[in-house]
């Protein structure tokens, strides 16, 4: 039988040395050719008989990537590889095609990689092949290609979506770098045990195993994993993101004790990974002194569970607690807060008008239908968005951010605006109103049909503003995958935001509906609505444009209101005062007009230019270097580690509200002009949204701005990192933090 086992081994030995020896050049394993015909380029690959390519490796990149369209693949055989799992393969030939967009290159210079192997079960390493094609003849696709090129990129994320592939790496990472394992001793009798699971990866829950010698451990609390349908166990469970477990120690033999951990994990891209094992020697504290932590024994860089989180981590870190009652009541309190931003103010206006602008008497119970109705539309709207977001990993507001949107939308107010000063009424057509009437008796469901519809835009187009518990949900949606609780979070977060609209909405009932005075508050809301309509065109149009609105804005209004009208023999105090206030604005007006013939200026401060001071006023701002892609900061952030200077990184966009409330109150300050003088200070512009910002933001997890990043010697300072708005104080705390 040896003898048999023997011969047989030897044969296998010689047959594969005589296979591998037999193997084709990798350029004719798979000969490649590139060229452009019409308006797209043709990638084609001729496959040797007994090879076959990795349809997931085929990488295309250019010079001029903004002027490659989404890569068309032809459809791939499945194949159970022992390497990477199920993935799609081609054979014989494969010919993918990349539109080519309308741009001003006259060549391209395209780098494509792809990896095959050979059916004897011998791979090539990954293959790089750069070509220079000439497209100045292509003058781009049609309306309609470009149409169906977005309606791919559509199709395609929503497909990754519910397929749950989530491909971001080519290549695997190393198990430390996947699995940051880190433990301390949190007090002379706990340890805390840390895994920072990257996010393409996860743990196996079952595959976990914790040993101490000189000491015994108790009971642990090993939080509960995520359900995963798994190609090689099955259902199993599984931990995503950061994972803490609080280790307590029994029967202390020795002050050094030695941790051992073992544990197993996988790629989302295929790949699973040995079980590790980790060994580290951990001094215990004595009662009450100082916490020594403890590293693994391989040398590389971790995580100290004990040290400070970022607002947005902890809030992410909120989520994976088991309590949801606490974390629903913590998201509503957030909203609570949220509502008292910039971002929620202009709703008030627009509730408030819809509900004066009510066609007969509005009841309270009606008032209060109303804001509930555009209360839910609008957390509906933030819930589902805040999904996709997650998923996606772009902010879908952002999206609603572009000119054609923003400015039809402000058409839309003014169009509101003048409904209130009674030159004509808005109203559902009489088909859909009977129609309407016939179901209820009423025709409040049309009302509450344009309301839902107004609340529905507000969120997606009037507020996008990313605060801390926004992101905090995002991450923990993009890491987890748990859309429920997730979803859940942010729309409970909604109603908090909404709770104050719906007391204003109702309290608004409360006010006289007959008379001159209805006539006055329409003509105050209608003015409101125009200030919502400047407030949307303030992020695509000039400063000197937006002054000019603004000022005729607020000295025109007054005059129309009657502020300039003569008193009558016996005035009544309230129009003694409503007059008052009337002047009182129309001289702000004319105070912004003063700033306009001065070329520009800040509204908030229009007499700040008188007696030369303006000139001292702008030199007091952050001087920003600008970058556009992670390529800019890498070659900076190398140039800070031989200085030694701290990388400040802000992350703004026209859109963005809170950005300019940062530009204005933070970054003109000049406590925080003089501490970051002698720092780095970066600002990425991401008003564009293009494929670059994008990739610079998911880098760094960020869905959208304002977003402020430090880094010393060439890493992020996470833990001081900044989401949404902070004031001048809280940014140079942050800063002294990282020095």
């Amino acid at each position: 039988m040896k003898r048999l086992l023997l011969s047989l081994f030897l044969s296998l030995i010689s047959l594969f040395s005589q296979a591998e020896g037999e193997l084709l050049p990798a350029d004719e394993a798979f000969n490649f050719k590139a060229k452009v015909v019409n308006d797209e380029i043709l990638l084609n690959w001729n496959i040797a008989k007994g090879y076959y390519l990795y349809k997931e490796k085929i990488k295309i990149s250019a010079d001029f990537s903004s002027q490659l369209g989404v890569a068309k693949f032809p459809k791939a055989k499945i194949k159970n590889d022992e390497f990477f799992g199920k993935v799609g393969i081609y054979r014989n030939n494969a010919v993918v095609s990349v539109p080519v967009l309308q741009g001003n290159a006259k060549s391209i210079l395209l780098s494509v990689a792809f990896q095959g192997c050979a059916d004897l079960g011998v791979c090539y390493p990954p293959i790089t092949k750069s070509v220079a094609l000439d497209i100045s003849a292509i003058h781009g696709p049609s309306l309609v290609d470009s149409a169906l090129n977005m309606l791919s990129q559509a199709q395609n994320q929503a497909a990754s979506v519910v397929e749950k592939i989530t491909p971001v790496s080519d290549e695997p990472l190393p198990a430390d770098q996947a699995f940051n394992f880190s433990v301390s001793a949190i007090d002379a009798k706990t340890l805390m045990a840390s895994w920072d699971v990257h996010k393409e990866y996860y743990l196996y829950h079952d595959k976990f195993f914790i040993d101490v010698k000189g000491a015994e451990f108790g009971d642990i609390s090993f939080p509960k994993g995520k359900i995963k349908d798994d190609p090689l166990f099955g259902k199993v469970q599984i931990h995503k993101g950061k994972l803490n477990v609080k280790i307590p120690l029994t029967n202390i033999q020795t002050q050094s004790i030695t941790f051992t951990a073992k544990y197993q994990g996988c790629w989302a891209g295929g790949v699973c990974y040995p079980p590790q094992e980790k060994n580290i020697e951990i001094t215990l504290p004595i009662q009450g002194a100082e916490v020594i932590s403890a590293a693994p024994d391989n040398n590389t860089t971790n995580t100290n569970t004990t040290v400070e989180l970022n607002e947005t981590d902890q809030i992410a870190a909120l989520l994976q607690q088991d309590n949801i009652f606490w974390i629903l009541l913590s998201f509503f309190g957030f909203g609570l807060l949220l509502s008292l931003t910039p971002c929620v103010f202009p709703m008030i206006p627009i509730l408030s008008g819809i509900i004066v602008g009510q066609k007969g008497e509005v009841t309270t119970r009606k008032a209060l239908i109303m804001s509930i109705v555009f209360v839910l539309a609008m957390s509906i709207t933030y819930s589902v968005a805040g999904v996709l977001a997650g998923h996606f990993g772009e902010n879908l507001q952002v999206l609603f951010q572009t000119p054609w949107v923003l400015v039809v939308f402000s058409l839309i107010f003014v169009a509101l605006a003048f409904s209130m000063f009674g030159y004509y009424e808005i109203q559902l057509p009489a088909s859909l109103q009977s129609k309407i009437a016939t179901i209820s008796n009423k025709q409040e469901g049309g009302h509450l049909i344009s309301v839902a519809i107004m609340g529905f835009l507000s969120a997606l187009i009037v507020g996008p503003c990313v605060a801390p518990p926004l992101a905090g949900a995002l991450i923990y949606i993009g890491q987890t995958g748990d859309a429920l609780l997730g979803g859940l979070s942010l729309f409970v977060m909604s109603l908090g935001m909404g709770a104050p609209l719906i007391l204003i909405g109702a309290g608004v009932s409360k006010l006289p509906r007959a008379g001159g005075w209805m006539d006055k508050v329409k003509y105050i809301f209608g003015i409101l609505m125009l200030a919502v309509a400047i407030w949307l065109l303030d992020r695509i149009i000039s400063d000197k444009s937006s002054l000019i609105l603004w000022a005729a804005l607020f000295s025109i209004s007054p005059i129309a209101m009657g502020a300039l009208n003569k008193l009558t023999d016996t005035p009544g105090a309230w129009l003694r005062i409503f007059k008052a206030v009337g002047l009182l604005i129309m001289l702000y007006g004319i105070l912004l007009w003063g700033l306009v013939a001065r070329g520009g200026g800040d509204m908030l401060a229009p007499l700040s230019g008188w007696g030369g001071s303006s000139v001292q006023s702008e030199q007091a701002h952050i001087k920003f270097q600008k970058i556009k892609s992670s390529s800019d900061l890498e070659n900076i952030l190398k140039k800070s580690k031989q200085t030694g200077q701290v990388v400040m990184l802000d992350f703004y966009a026209d859109w963005c509200i809170s950005c300019k409330e940062l530009e204005r109150f933070v970054f003109s300050n000049d406590d925080v002009v003089s501490v970051m003088d002698s720092e780095i200070s970066l600002q990425a512009d991401v008003t564009a949204n293009d494929d670059i910002d994008k990739v610079l933001m998911s880098r760094f997890n960020i869905i959208g701005p304002p977003a402020i990043l430090f880094f010393k010697n060439g890493k992020e300072v996470r833990q001081q990192r900044i989401i949404g708005e902070i004031n001048a104080q809280g940014f140079i705390e942050h800063l002294n933090k990282v020095k």
